[in-house]
């Protein structure tokens, strides 16, 4: 968790504490401000950064006293700005980011991997990854100063996957192999990479076939993380620490490992899919 993501935490488990003091549950409050309750359940739960006139009409509707009122609004500005700092920081390139998941990952006892249009980082091949990270600054306009950097911290990130002491669970769909963001024959050489993650002792691979039925439709891939669900969109990410709500991406990791080819039928799949990058690359598309 960032230090913006912690502040804002810290901001809205405050607003909550101020709307039970003053006898109210979050429909309540949002009955009485026009809102829609999910917006109450964001704010508290530092899910979303509240406006100044949000915040105005929560010390109204809570009828919170001049002197805590300027305390609340002095806090959201002081979140406001950390959020700035935070985005300009996402801004800045990739390797310190990558050295942010870096630390996370070496200290995790547990990672469960759902990635359906990119093959994920740990079992990325240095090629694919800078082509990734290549697409990423010219889509975010951000520096690509520090590719090669951030491409190094990845391929040091893989070495979680030879950590015994760790659960880890990767499952990719095929379409993530089928629109790459690199050449056929680079391709060739990432689908080998995963051939090879069928084999180690210490991850369990699946691959989600195409053409299979699955048991809930997906919007995005995710990743858990310990206790903590990320969720990578263009310009960002989300992370989800509600128990609840991590219990139910938890419950949808394992309902697609119901539907996953692991082991000799995860290989004889990716092999098949290499032979097709390899005939592509041999025809120079």
């Amino acid at each position: 968790m960032t230090s913006f993501e912690a502040a804002r935490l810290e901001f809205g488990d405050k607003m909550r504490r101020i709307r039970e003091q003053g006898g109210l549950d979050g429909k309540d409050l949002a009955s009485r401000l026009g809102w829609h309750p999910s917006k109450i359940s964001k704010i508290e739960r530092g899910k979303q950064t509240a406006t100044d006139s949000d915040l105005i009409d929560l010390l109204d509707a809570l009828a919170v006293p001049d002197a805590d009122s300027e305390q609340l609004r002095q806090e959201l500005r002081e979140l406001r700005l950390k959020q700035l700092t935070w985005r300009r920081q996402l801004r800045a390139g990739h390797r310190d980011r990558q050295r942010q998941d870096l630390v996370d990952e070496q200290t995790a006892t547990r990672i469960r991997i759902i990635e359906l249009m990119a093959v994920p980082g740990p079992l990325q091949t240095g090629r694919y990854a800078r082509a990734v990270f290549a697409t990423q600054a010219d889509l975010l306009e951000v520096p690509a100063s520090d590719i090669d950097e951030a491409t190094a911290v990845r391929m040091q990130r893989q070495q979680v996957l030879y950590d015994a002491s760790k659960t880890i669970d990767i499952l990719v769909a095929e379409a993530a192999l089928a629109h790459p963001p690199c050449a056929p024959a680079e391709m060739v050489e990432q689908v080998d990479r995963l051939v090879s993650a069928t084999s180690l002792p210490t991850v369990r691979f699946g691959l989600l076939p195409a053409y299979r039925p699955l048991p809930h439709l997906l919007p995005h891939g995710f990743w858990i993380v310990d206790d903590v669900v990320s969720i990578e969109k263009v310009t960002g990410e989300d992370r989800e620490t509600d128990p609840e709500q991590v219990a139910v991406y938890e419950r949808l990791a394992d309902r697609l490992w119901s539907v996953a080819l692991t082991g000799d039928e995860a290989r004889a799949a990716l092999l098949a899919i290499g032979r097709r990058w390899a005939e592509l690359a041999r025809h120079g598309q």
